[in-house]
Order: C-alpha cells, then structure tokens, then sequence
C-alpha cells in the first residue's frame, strides 16, 4: 500500500523530527488511525517529497522523522495563472480542485460585471484559507510538489495589471474563431475564465485592449467550472507536460 502523502509548511530534510499541521494530524490520528511506525510521504513546495516515519500519534499532536529525500519532477514547464471568476455554492472548489489537479501555478479569484458572488472582510478571508485548503488537498492527493498559491480576489482591471508580466493572456470567448492551436508556445500563461453570465463585450473588449487574445476551445459554451479544466488540459497538452508524460 502506498505511504499517505501530506503537506507541511514546516522545512523538511532527512534526520529531522517534524511536527505536522493540524489538518495533517487529524487526518492521520482520527480518519486513517495511523499508529507510530508507519510511513508517510511529506512535501512542503520545496519541489520534494520526503519519505518519513511517524514518531508520535497523539490526540493533540502528531509528529514523523523524515529519513529521505526525493526530487518531485510533477511541475509542469509551463507557468498557467488562473483568473477565475467567483460563482456560487461548490462551483468555486471544483475548478479550484481541478485546476490544481491540472497543473496550475497559481489562483486569482476575480469579480466582474455579472458575477453574483460578492466577498468582503472576514467573509472574503474565510473563503481565501478555504479555497487554499481545498488547494493543498488537491495538491496531496495529485502527487504534486507545489501548492498553488489562492491569491485575495481582485477585480477585472486588478487581474490585467497583476498578469502583465505574463509571456501570454488569453480570455476564453465562444463567440471567436481562434482556436487556442493558432497560438504561439507559451512559457508563462494567464488565462482569464469568465463567470457563470459570462464576460459581458465590454469586459472582453477590456481585456483585449489590456493585451489578452481572445480564444474559444469550441462551439460549445462551457460552464464556468468545466471551462478552467478543459483549458488548462489543452493547454498542458499543447504546451506543458500532458503531451509528453500522459496521464
């Protein structure tokens, strides 16, 4: 049976004693009633994963000795930043899961003009550590080195300032005729994801004047949680590791 794999912000290297995050130890301790002795794999987004030997299980506490290092190779080559427009109930932790799952660098939660969802405050913060938690899960579960960072929700005029330094932007729009194989090969990639309403023309036109090209992956319109997976598969298949390593 495979070791359970675990993130920790601590520093990991071999002949340390580490204690875990509370997540990791309920999971360990309560969910899979590990007991000392056995195994787990640790990585910590240092590009790792560290094989370690649980030391103590306890009700509070939960600590393993690493004893080995091993490079991760899961990242992919190419850099994708997610803008994701905000939508209601379990939509946002499904294309936040699996964009993860696909290999995404980094999240932006983003408002618009038809977006229905508006955070602010304590609740913003709450959905943030959430969201990040649902990242870490994904990222555990997927075998990945990195954790996606859940940047703080911006606005659409926010997103096109932050991903300038991005090599390519694209915007996903149905109603274009370029399809993402007329496309030069990206390093770096944002691509922008519109909300359950769609970007309205306006806000596309914004986004083309800011440097995004509009792309559609077909004549079908995708729902705002299917569109960030099927991009970022095509994606990673034109340009990042899917085409050369499959599933």
């Amino acid at each position: 049976m495979r070791a359970p794999r675990f993130y920790t912000a601590s520093h990991l290297a071999p002949g340390l004693t580490v204690v875990l995050d509370d997540n990791a130890a309920q999971h360990i301790g309560r969910v899979l009633r590990m007991q000392p002795g056995q195994e787990v794999r640790l990585f910590n987004g240092d590009g790792h994963d560290y094989a370690a030997t649980l030391s103590d299980v306890g009700k509070k506490q939960v600590s393993a000795e690493v004893r080995s290092a091993t490079a991760n190779p899961s990242e992919s080559p190419l850099r994708i930043t997610l803008g994701q427009t905000l939508s209601r109930g379990d939509r946002m932790d499904y294309a936040i899961q699996k964009s993860v799952e696909m290999g995404v660098a980094a999240i932006v939660p983003l408002t618009s003009e038809r977006c229905e969802v508006r955070l602010k405050g304590d609740r913003e913060d709450k959905r943030i550590r959430h969201w990040q938690a649902v990242a870490v899960s994904a990222a555990e579960q997927c075998g990945r080195a990195v954790v996606p960072e859940i940047h703080p929700v911006m606005t659409l005029s926010q997103w096109f300032a932050f991903s300038q330094h991005c090599d390519t932007r694209l915007v996903l729009h149905h109603r274009t005729a370029r399809p993402l194989t007329d496309l030069h090969t990206p390093t770096d990639l944002a691509l922008l994801i519109g909300p359950e309403g769609g970007l309205s023309a306006e806000e596309i036109a914004q986004a083309e004047a800011a440097g995004f090209l509009a792309t559609a992956l077909g004549p079908r319109v995708l729902r705002t949680e299917t569109a960030p997976v099927a991009a970022l598969a095509l994606c990673q298949w034109l340009w990042g590791d899917l085409g050369q390593r499959g599933s």
